[in-house]
């Protein structure tokens, strides 16, 4: 690849060295030698260099030698012979009892027309101030880092004895069901366990996912996995399936899912499969986008005529369910009930 260099007329020369003199970016204009031809005020003045005493040195004598830097030696050597450039070269400039300046060096070199020996032109930028703010902006980046990390494991740790202290609370009131004599407070019970089991269950899901984020298909096979256990006391009269296509949640819409999943399932064990009566229960999640749905579907007696539609648990299904921004539909499907949340 060609490299891309200036021409200049001799004329040019020494509106160029003038140009030089006054700029604000410390420059050098240099002979192919390395030898000053000329230098801005702001170069002597940045290097802390005797402006008087600069033209008709070489580079590498300027100051205390600071500048003969093998590498940058062998980069204005290959720019002179036209098989380099040096483009953003970053180098320290290391001056006895002076602190260390970090440099960007830019060479650019200039042929003239009437095929005169080129010159180089060297422009020279500290960043030292700015090396130090993206040092500083660094180290607080990785304490925050660090910050959130300790955050992270103190919430995990958290979560985790909070998932326990729900499992704890179960395990009471499982244990209360036991004693009591009476069928009505027995099931209260019984429901009560389930639901608290699946508000630890999401919240161990929780506690192991990232940036709050629930994978859905895991979460409800752990959740029906609970709540067949704590619940179906004959696992051969009554089986229960769950199939999920897609799906990662945020921990919001995941509680609300979790919390439905687990009415409807307690609604059709309590209600579905009167007398012993064998049966299976499916839960299928399938999302895409924005749109997704939730059926709980049982192949047991259905609906009675009559029976009523505005219990606790149906109130507290549509709720959720308006949470979500979704709707409820119930269908007969022969044998058996399903009730769907769709979203939108």
């Amino acid at each position: 690849m060609s490299i891309q260099r200036p021409i200049l007329a001799e004329a040019d020369d020494g509106l160029a060295m003038a140009m030089i003199a006054s700029s604000i970016t410390p420059l050098l204009l240099m002979a192919s030698d390395m030898s000053v031809v000329a230098a801005s005020t702001s170069f002597c003045r940045a290097f802390q260099i005797d402006e008087t005493d600069v033209r008709g040195r070489s580079l590498f004598c300027l100051g205390d030698c600071e500048w003969d830097v093998p590498q940058l030696r062998s980069l204005l050597k290959a720019t002179v012979a036209g098989t380099a450039q040096v483009e953003a070269y970053a180098m320290d400039l290391t001056r006895q009892d002076q602190p260390v300046q970090h440099l960007t060096v830019n060479v650019r070199r200039l042929d003239f027309a009437d095929g005169g020996r080129p010159r180089l032109l060297l422009a020279a930028t500290d960043v030292t101030e700015a090396r130090k703010i993206e040092q500083l902006h660094a180290r607080q980046l990785r304490e925050k880092d660090n910050r959130l990390h300790e955050e992270t494991i103190l919430l995990k740790e958290l979560g985790g004895r909070v998932a326990n202290s729900l499992q704890i609370i179960a395990s009471v009131l499982m244990q209360s069901a036991q004693r009591v004599a009476s069928d009505e407070t027995r099931g209260h019970l019984y429901d009560a366990h389930s639901r608290v089991m699946s508000v630890a269950n999401l919240q161990r899901q929780l506690t192991i996912s990232r940036g709050g984020t629930v994978h859905i298909d895991t979460y409800l096979n752990d959740l029906c996995d609970s709540l067949a256990a704590s619940m179906i006391r004959t696992p051969s009269q009554v089986s229960m399936s769950v199939k999920v296509t897609g799906g990662v949640g945020t921990a919001d819409t995941s509680v609300s899912l979790g919390l439905i999943v687990t009415e409807l399932v307690i609604n059709s064990l309590k209600h579905a499969f009167p007398g012993h009566r064998a049966g299976k229960i499916s839960v299928d999640y399938h999302s895409r986008g924005e749109t997704w749905s939730l059926t709980v579907a049982d192949d047991g007696v259905g609906m009675a005529p009559g029976e009523p539609k505005n219990g606790l648990g149906t109130s507290l299904i549509e709720a959720l369910a308006r949470q979500l921004g979704a709707r409820v539909v119930t269908s007969t499907t022969q044998p058996g009930l399903a009730v769907s949340i769709i979203h939108p």
